[in-house]
């Protein structure tokens, strides 16, 4: 069946999006439930399966893949036996590794995650989250320098986790370096970077980070409220859109490039939500694809809105299903 969104799908295909960010290791326990530890009043897990996936801007990466784009994934690691199991995922998903720069001074970032009856009981986390020291910052642009001048790249994703993989001048130095080669630049921020992220063409921080990014609080999404605040950000950050997504309350999109505003509150699909882990992975994900396709600022929030929820109906962070994913678009009817 042809619909609206056909072209638009079909187009992701061949693109070349360069992802840079904090990547990190999703490590799992599943398994049952049924008695407390006579040692403390916490559950006992009996262990029936262990699973390592691609967390982070490594999640985007799969994300960008699965739905038929080029991933180019830039990030820093650690050289410990972690960073080889990252290097291992990587390639066993069939995606390039030349973007990847091992550091003996650092970790790889890795999430431990105890499933117990399809339920998180717990995560541990084990990081450094400090700055990257000099002398890896500097190998590091010159590596992402190297492949944005060598390859096509469609678009750029800037995936921050607050992990000091994006430094001041990682951040200053990509979106210079992208503006010179008229490549659309997309940010999935935190809060400490928030007033770094100058001339982006598309700004997707969560309501939370919108909230603390700009030193404002609000009780509810209130459309008004959402619009005023909106407008500061995308004057105070001279970005064309500002995508802020909702949790249960859908997604928000603003744009005021080319001299034209226009504005859209989209309500959240009803879905049984099992994990909203990686949600806004696959969010930032589909809405740089439709950006570089071209698409209008009312289906980018269309679009990214149906991914979004489609994933949190998995326990655990998973990329979008692309069959599954088109097949809810075809039934839009918008």
């Amino acid at each position: 069946m042809i619909t609206k969104y056909s072209h638009l799908l079909e187009s992701f295909s061949g693109l070349r999006v360069m992802i840079v960010g904090d990547v990190m290791v999703d490590s799992y326990l599943w398994g049952v439930v049924d008695r407390i530890s006579p040692e403390a009043p916490v559950p006992v897990v009996d262990v029936n399966h262990r699973e390592e996936r691609l967390g982070g801007a490594a999640n985007v990466a799969v994300n960008i893949r699965a739905l038929g784009a080029k991933p180019i994934l830039c990030s820093v690691i650690g050289s410990e036996l972690k960073g080889e199991v990252f290097m291992k995922i990587m390639k066993d998903e069939g995606m390039s590794t030349k973007g990847i720069y091992r550091s003996d001074k650092r970790i790889t970032t890795t999430k431990f995650r105890i499933i117990g009856n399809n339920s998180q009981l717990l995560r541990v986390d084990e990081e450094i989250t400090h700055d990257l020291e000099k002398t890896d910052e500097e190998a590091f642009l010159q590596l992402c320098k190297k492949i944005i001048t060598n390859e096509k790249i469609d678009v750029l994703i800037i995936q921050d986790y607050n992990k000091g993989i994006l430094t001041a001048e990682v951040i200053t130095t990509l979106i210079a370096s992208a503006g010179d080669r008229d490549i659309p630049v997309v940010v999935d921020p935190k809060k400490k970077n928030f007033d770094l992220y100058r001339g982006v063409t598309l700004f997707k921080p969560n309501l939370k980070e919108l909230k603390e990014g700009m030193k404002i609080d609000f009780r509810e999404p209130d459309e008004h409220i959402l619009q005023d605040t909106v407008n500061i950000l995308l004057e105070r950050i001279n970005a064309d859109i500002a995508l802020i997504t909702l949790s249960e309350d859908g997604i928000f999109i603003s744009s005021t490039k080319d001299g034209k505003k226009e504005s859209h509150l989209l309500p959240a699909h009803i879905r049984n939500i099992a994990d909203v882990s990686g949600a806004g992975d696959t969010v930032v994900s589909v809405a740089s694809l439709c950006l570089a396709s071209g698409a209008t600022p009312r289906t980018i929030a269309a679009v990214s809105n149906l991914a979004g929820g489609i994933v949190c109906e998995k326990v655990g962070v998973v990329p979008i299903n692309k069959q599954r994913f088109f097949e809810e678009l075809n039934k839009l009817g918008e």
